[in-house]
């Protein structure tokens, strides 16, 4: 049921403001509310009473949409700081991929920048030994022409190979004109008296002597041995055999001391100990092919230095051990000449065959050195600077 709701005459009712106007226009169509009556009095309210009702229920309305606009406001503020804390972790991700790449890139040119400098480095290295190299090369090269060239020249060759001849053949008269003097020759009444039996003179077995007309075995031996060394050398032989490569002017030097000097004498010396070394270490292994273990090597040089230096150029060149060397071994060293010769006379005592070794550097030779059968001697050059001299 409808009616129409009379307005109120009471001032203090009347709205005033636009707001309860609204409200007043839109309750004029409305049904009186049937609310019960608690103490049994007429249902329908007084039209002041609803009024009033009505405006307490608009304003909890009012009350509720502004309790929803403020919570929209909060949403919306929610929503922005959202979308704000969701561009920022966005930025924050871009700016750690930047700084991770960054420092990725910053790792990548540190890693290129120190394998350019290794490179660079190596690189130098490799040029400093390839230029090490080719001075040694040029300087190995160098020294193999000086040593075919001093010495060994065309004309230098005949004249060695002239002196040589000289000296076998004076050597070859006075010996024969030693054996004419210990022959006892009948005078002329005893010519047909049969004649004893003439003893050639013997040779001491500590006296080894190496002319070509007493021992032609030996000395075609010692050529061939020679020609082996110079021509097919063997860098892996057994020990006490020469393991190193034989130059002519080598071969010349040894040839000199064998058959001109008889294996005593001095010996024109090769500017190097080390060169000198290979000389001697030839005749080393020819007189250990030729009287095997009775052989003995006593080394004369004034300083430990140079014997440590003729104790490893041994073992180089006849491939030799530490074991080699000793007072009772095969290869002895002394600093003293007194006690190398007092050696040499208890090995000459007990039927050994010693050969002195003198260095180069020996300023003075004992006499005493020079009585043993077999001795060697390396004498300065001096139209040559020497590397003896430290």
């Amino acid at each position: 049921m409808t009616s129409d709701v009379p307005q109120s005459s009471n001032p203090d009712l009347t709205p005033d403001t636009p707001q309860e106007n609204t409200f007043i226009e839109e309750i004029e169509g409305l049904e009186p509310l049937n609310i019960p009556d608690i103490e049994g009095e007429n249902p329908l309210l007084d039209p002041s009473d609803q009024l009033l009702y009505l405006t307490e229920e608009s304003s909890k309305s009012i009350d509720l949409e502004n309790t929803i606009e403020e919570l929209t406001q909060e949403v919306e503020i929610l929503k922005q700081q959202k979308q704000g804390l969701i561009a920022e972790i966005e930025s924050l991700e871009v700016t750690k991929a930047q700084k991770i790449s960054e420092k990725t890139q910053t790792v990548e040119e540190t890693l290129e920048k120190m394998i350019v400098e290794g490179l660079k480095e190596l690189q130098q290295k490799k040029q400093t030994l390839e230029l090490s190299v080719e001075q040694l090369e040029r300087r190995r090269d160098r020294i193999r022409e000086e040593m075919k060239t001093n010495f060994a020249g065309i004309s230098q060759d005949l004249a060695i190979r002239v002196q040589g001849f000289k000296d076998y053949l004076v050597g070859s008269l006075q010996d024969l004109a030693a054996a004419a003097e210990q022959l006892d020759l009948p005078s002329q009444q005893s010519w047909e008296q049969p004649s004893e039996p003439v003893n050639s003179p013997s040779v001491s077995g500590s006296n080894a002597q190496f002319a070509p007309q007493e021992f032609a075995e030996q000395t075609r031996k010692i050529q061939q041995i020679l020609e082996q060394y110079r021509k097919n050398p063997d860098y892996y032989g057994p020990p006490w055999q020469l393991r190193r490569t034989f130059e002519p002017i080598h071969t010349e030097r040894v040839q000199k001391w064998f058959f001109s000097q008889g294996g005593r004498g001095t010996v024109k010396s090769m500017g190097s100990r080390l060169q000198n070394i290979l000389v001697a270490s030839a005749v080393i292994s020819i007189l250990n092919e030729l009287h095997g273990d009775r052989t003995r090597f006593l080394i004369l040089a004034n300083t430990p230095e140079r014997l440590g230096e003729w104790r490893r150029g041994l073992q180089d060149c006849l491939g030799i051990s530490r074991g080699d060397f000793g007072p009772e071994r095969g290869v002895v060293l002394f600093e003293s000449p007194n006690a190398l010769v007092q050696k040499a006379e208890r090995l000459v005592e007990e039927d050994f065959l010693p050969l002195v070794i003198i260095d180069e550097a020996e300023e003075q030779i004992s006499l005493s050195l020079l009585q043993f059968p077999l001795w060697l001697a390396f004498a300065p050059d001096p139209e040559q600077m020497s590397s003896y001299l430290y």
